[in-house]
């Protein structure tokens, strides 16, 4: 049986808290001030302790000072509206989950039934940090580089806590990998975890699968339908390319948020949310918030804590033991073993990767097929050179050796009419002045390299590390957009 204590200066509250712990099989005990906790806590450490942070003789964050507490105990916020940004920064210090007042028997329950000591939690890092080091790997992440080492301490830092995650990072870096680990190592790992992409569902249905809805609240709707809510109960919700739902949709899913509490399409009857949101974004956050994709009140509530993924580029350390892996998994599944040739991972260590990890994986792939022996030579690996990638940018060039001015500024500073070939920048290149936005620029990239690969959009989108469906959103944003015309307006349907 485990131990709780109730730390809260209501005397009334805590004891009708007490009561309801004590039905799920927990011995109770209970404290109105700081002063009593710590005796409380000196007498029988409990396994879990409820703990409102308004007290008359301090602040319970300062519980949170006693090691000791932290190590042995798992501690939950009990909370109302007013202090909710208290309670995030509790979460941020060690605080397993949070209790909105008033306090559900539903969410009370699965709390309870969470219940891990922090010791086991660090005991379960402590083993995949021990695999890191022997295999490369952790949990089903790959890679020993630096800034992924940074990656992995973030995932053990948060995934015993309840906090909400914002992870962000291009396409085909592992977001739903970093997800699914996170959700391996928190205390919800028994529950389900599901993986809904924003940006694959139609705006006229997402609100329904999200959320649910009711038999009649629609044509069509023959019967009640459970959203992902409902199904991700006790559970983890990760929401990919969260920049890609609705806006009038955001707005409910930041009540959610707030109350833990949603609605079905067509129900007047309030379902409570026992849901852990780790949301994606393959674009910068704030950008989306700039282009009025994304609403800046959601941001704040999503990303209390933000872990963003670097480019395979930046670890170009980490792609033999990628390859290899890969390789590994496509060897079992295919029945016949084969390796690289040094040449091979050579020439995989000097590609830049566009489509980043995922493109390394299709890559591997090919390359296994195509392979005629057992030894993999780079005959059939991608390579830099003139026509095998999207344009690249190029924001300096070597200066000319006469002026001391770069090429670009030389054809830029030339009379009209006045050859400038001798300078001109590389076919394959797209040059941006200074000063252009993010925006401007993605649509820039997007719009150059879908001419480059002649309007096939399945090539766009691979070349670029953007999943179609997000490739076909762009383009239908720029073509509503004015300002999207001339040599840089998409092409038309």
């Amino acid at each position: 049986m485990g131990h709780a204590l109730i730390v809260d200066d209501d005397a009334d509250a805590a004891t009708m808290l007490a009561a309801l712990v004590a039905d799920e099989r927990f011995s109770v005990a209970t404290a109105h001030s700081l002063a009593e906790a710590r005796r409380q806590i000196a007498m029988h450490p409990p396994d879990i302790v409820l703990l409102d942070l308004k007290l008359p003789d301090g602040s319970g964050m300062e519980l949170f000072d006693d090691p000791q507490l932290t190590q042995r105990s798992e501690i939950v916020l009990v909370t109302g509206h007013a202090s909710l940004e208290s309670s995030i920064q509790a979460l941020r210090l060690g605080a397993a989950d949070y209790l909105i007042k008033p306090i559900t028997l539903k969410h009370l329950r699965g709390v309870l039934s969470r219940v891990t000591p922090p010791a086991k939690l660090r005991a379960e890092v402590d083993d995949m940090t021990a695999e890191l080091a022997a295999t490369g790997h952790f949990g089903g992440l790959w890679g020993r580089s630096g800034v992924m080492r940074r990656v992995y301490q973030q995932i053990s830092r948060v995934a015993g806590t309840g906090v909400t995650v914002l992870i962000t990072g291009e396409s085909g870096t592992g977001k739903e990998v970093v997800a699914q680990t996170v959700h391996d190592l928190s205390r919800r790992r028994k529950r389900p975890f599901l993986a809904v992409n924003c940006g694959a569902i139609s705006p006229n249905l997402i609100e329904s699968e999200i959320f649910g809805h009711e038999k009649g609240s629609f044509t069509g709707a023959d019967r009640q339908h459970q959203g992902f809510f409902e199904r991700a109960h006790g559970g983890t919700l990760f929401l990919d390319e969260i920049t890609e739902m609705p806006m009038e949709l955001q707005v409910k899913l930041l009540r959610v948020l707030e109350t833990g509490t949603y609605l079905r399409v067509g129900s007047t009857t309030t379902q409570e949310a026992d849901v852990r949101v780790i949301a994606a974004s393959n674009r910068p956050p704030q950008q989306a918030v700039e282009a009025g994709k994304l609403r800046e009140d959601l941001l704040y509530r999503l990303n209390v804590f933000p872990i963003e993924l670097p480019p395979l580029a930046q670890r170009a350390e980490d792609i033999p033991l990628l390859a290899e892996h890969f390789l590994q998994q496509v060897s079992e599944r295919e029945g016949e073993h084969k390796r690289f040739a040094p040449a091979a991972i050579t020439k995989l260590v000097a590609y830049r990767w566009p489509g980043n990890v995922r493109e390394l994986r299709n890559v591997v792939q090919r390359a296994y097929v195509m392979a005629e022996g057992a030894v993999i030579d780079d005959d059939w690996l991608p390579s830099n050179g003139p026509g095998n990638g999207p344009p690249v940018f190029r924001s300096a060039a070597p200066a000319d050796s006469h002026t001391g001015r770069p090429p670009v500024e030389e054809a830029l500073a030339a009379e009209p009419g006045a050859p400038t070939h001798a300078h001109a920048p590389p076919a394959d290149a797209l040059v941006l002045p200074m000063g252009t936005t993010l925006a401007e620029a993605e649509r820039r990239l997007i719009l150059a390299t879908l001419r480059h690969h002649q309007h096939h959009k399945e090539r766009t989108a691979a070349a670029l590390g953007v999943s179609l469906k997000t490739l076909y959103n762009r383009l239908k944003e720029y073509a509503a957009d004015p300002a999207a015309d001339g040599e840089g307006a998409p092409p038309q349907a």
